[in-house]
C-alpha cells in the first residue's frame, strides 16, 4: 500500500466515523432506564481499523475522529467523556486482541471495548463530580456496553468476511505484523 493509499483509506475511515458518530448523536437514548447510555456505533470503525491497520494508525484514526465529531457536534466536556472511554476501549481491545483468533473472537474484542469505554467515562466522571459514587451506575453501563459491543462485533465480522477492500488491507497488515486473523474471517 502506497503512503497516499493509507491516508485515503485513513480519511475514509475517520469520515465514516464521524458521520456515525454524528446521526448517532441525533438518536434519542434508546435506553430510558439508563440515561446517557448509547450504542457506540462508531466503535465500529475502531475495530475495523485494528483488524487493518497498525497501532499508530489506527491511533491516528481514533484521535481524528474523537477531535472532529467534538467540533462538529460537541462540547469540551462531551470530549472528555468520549476521550477517556475511546482510550481505555482502544487499549483494552488491542490487550484482549494479543490472546490471538484461537482464544477470543472480534464478538469478544468489541464487547470488552463496550465494558471499558464505560469504564473509562465513568472514571471521568467520577473525578468530575469528586465522588466514587458515580461507580454505582457501572453495572447497568457495563450489561448495555457488553449488549452493544457483541452487536457491533457481529457487525465489524460481518464486515470484515463480506467487503473485499478490508480484506485486502487487512491481508496486507498481516503479512506485515505475521498476525492470523484474516483467516478466521475467511472461513464459512
Amino acid at each position: 500500500m502506497t503512503k497516499l493509499q493509507k491516508m485515503i483509506y485513513i480519511s475514509l475511515l475517520v469520515a465514516q466515523g464521524v458521520i456515525i458518530g454524528l446521526i448517532e448523536n441525533m438518536i434519542p437514548y434508546p435506553f430510558s432506564f439508563a440515561p446517557g447510555a448509547k450504542l457506540g456505533l462508531a466503535n465500529l470503525i475502531t475495530i475495523v481499523a485494528i483488524f487493518t491497520m497498525n497501532k499508530r494508525d489506527s491511533f491516528l484514526l481514533l484521535w481524528l475522529r474523537l477531535f472532529l465529531t467534538t467540533l462538529l457536534g460537541g462540547t469540551i466536556s462531551t470530549f472528555l467523556y468520549s476521550m477517556s472511554g475511546a482510550l481505555l476501549s482502544y487499549f483494552g481491545m488491542l490487550l484482549v486482541k494479543k490472546l490471538g483468533p484461537k482464544r477470543v473472537s472480534i464478538i469478544g474484542i468489541s464487547a470488552t471495548g463496550g465494558f471499558m469505554h464505560n469504564v473509562g467515562q465513568l472514571v471521568t466522571a467520577s473525578f468530575i463530580a469528586q465522588s466514587w459514587t458515580v461507580m454505582l451506575y457501572l453495572p447497568i453501563l457495563s450489561f448495555l456496553g457488553i449488549l452493544s459491543g457483541i452487536a457491533i462485533g457481529i457487525a465489524a465480522n460481518y464486515l470484515l468476511r463480506h467487503v473485499r477492500t478490508l480484506q485486502k488491507f487487512q491481508k496486507e497488515y498481516e503479512l506485515k505484523k505475521k498476525d492470523k486473523w484474516q483467516s478466521v474471517f475467511l472461513e464459512k
